[in-house]
């Protein structure tokens, strides 16, 4: 019965993560629609994502010490009504306040239960291919620019305005990830407690000696910068790429293709890890991921926007599992949990400040260079930073998904 099941753990995984950061980032789709048709600022309906952003932060630890407890089904659950309920309250709002709240508190907060919670479960379910299997989950947010964000738009372009649009994505949320929610559960208890026999000393570390530890500290720097410098050109690349004159479905395509190319980043880079080394693999990518974000300066055609978005997306994507697979190699599965959760918190701080800077950088002058430049300065930083991760824990045979023979 267990056999396979890791597997249909990644798949759920997989598909809450699309539908869940796939409906956050659809604000990029309606950032234009939201300031025509209300007159609030850029900036305004940016910081949104900042609200989001820090909700998640805080959602992602509570939810991944509730899952290391309690399990992860609750907490999809959880998860998956707050996602529906975010986008039905956001898309009445009447005030800016009203809106970044609903948004940003709402759906913040239903992310931060897809995305430490889901990789920790799936994580705990493997111990052969662990990176290529916590990089699959987290192929879920590099399909959601090609699904949740066209989708958005061709409501939109179907005689749909933002607010009738969003709140078909809370009913589509709801009907989906309830009921995906049903199918989480824990690994095999003998399983798991084998894997805990079995880990290196320095696996045994206690929750709080873990948040203390050197490996921590260095593991939530690399993550709050790396998400730092890459939050505002994600965000805001629909809203340049149309400032360079590309038309809006053109715009979005640029952004699905992004996404595209995260997805095949997280393979790509999660196989190369369970080849190489999570350590050197994340190094590499960052600095990648650095330089792609300096080529958006010069970018103005169609055509150098699919590419630098494909090398972009490729790098940003392929980093973002490797924290979870890093977190799994310092700490074991029993506090991953709350491990990955408290790092993702930190994180999130990152991806909170991005898009809210780079749309006050665009309200004060009128162009995203400052935003390019400055992200560029911060993923160098953020390559300097993972260069100080202690060596990892002596590793114990491999074995394959839990509960499967070897």
């Amino acid at each position: 019965m267990h056999r396979h099941y890791g597997w249909v753990i990644v798949a759920v995984g997989a598909l809450m993560g699309c539908i869940g950061m796939g409906s956050l980032f659809s604000l990029a789709v309606f950032l234009d629609p939201i300031a025509a048709g209300t007159g609030w600022s850029r900036a305004g309906i940016s910081g949104s994502m900042t609200v989001a952003f820090l909700a998640m932060g805080l959602g992602s630890f509570g939810w991944g010490w509730v899952s290391d407890r309690h399990g992860p089904r609750i907490v999809g659950l959880a998860g998956g009504l707050l996602l529906g309920a975010g986008l039905l309250l956001a898309s009445r709002a009447t005030s800016l306040a009203g809106f970044q709240l609903a948004y940003g508190l709402f759906l913040g907060a239903a992310v931060g239960a897809f995305f430490a919670p889901m990789m920790a479960t799936a994580s705990a379910w493997f111990e052969r291919n662990r990176a290529l299997a916590v990089s699959l989950v987290s192929a879920g947010l590099g399909m959601a620019p090609v699904t949740v964000a066209p989708f958005a738009q061709w409501l939109l372009q179907s005689g749909h305005d933002w607010r009738s649009a969003q709140f078909v994505l809370g009913l589509v949320a709801w009907a989906v990830l309830l009921p995906a929610a049903l199918l989480l559960r824990r690994p095999p208890a003998a399983a798991v407690a084998a894997a805990l026999a079995a880990a290196p000393a320095g696996e045994a570390m206690s929750a709080r000696q873990a948040l203390g530890s050197r490996q921590f500290l260095v593991l939530a720097a690399t993550f709050f910068a790396c998400c730092l410098a890459h939050s505002g050109p994600i965000f805001h690349v629909v809203s340049y790429a149309m400032v360079c004159g590309l038309p809006a479905m053109a715009a979005v395509s640029v952004y699905s293709l992004q996404g595209l190319a995260g997805l095949g980043g997280r393979l790509l880079l999660g196989l190369l890890a369970d080849r190489h080394g999570a350590k050197p693999v994340l190094i590499g990518g960052l600095l990648l991921q650095a330089l792609a974000i300096g080529a958006f300066l010069p970018t103005s055609a169609l055509g150098e926007f699919y590419a630098v978005a494909a090398v972009f997306g490729l790098a940003y994507g392929g980093v973002m599992p490797l924290y979870a697979v890093l977190t799994r190699e310092y700490f074991g599965p029993r506090i991953m949990g709350t491990v990955f959760g408290a790092a993702t918190m930190v994180s999130c701080l990152g991806m909170a400040a991005g898009p809210a800077v780079g749309g006050w950088i665009f309200d004060r002058f009128g162009s995203y260079a400052g935003m390019h430049l400055s992200s560029l300065a911060i993923g160098l930083g953020a390559v300097a930073i993972a260069f100080c991760f202690p060596p990892l824990p002596r590793l114990r045979p491999a074995g394959g998904a839990v509960g499967q023979p070897a």
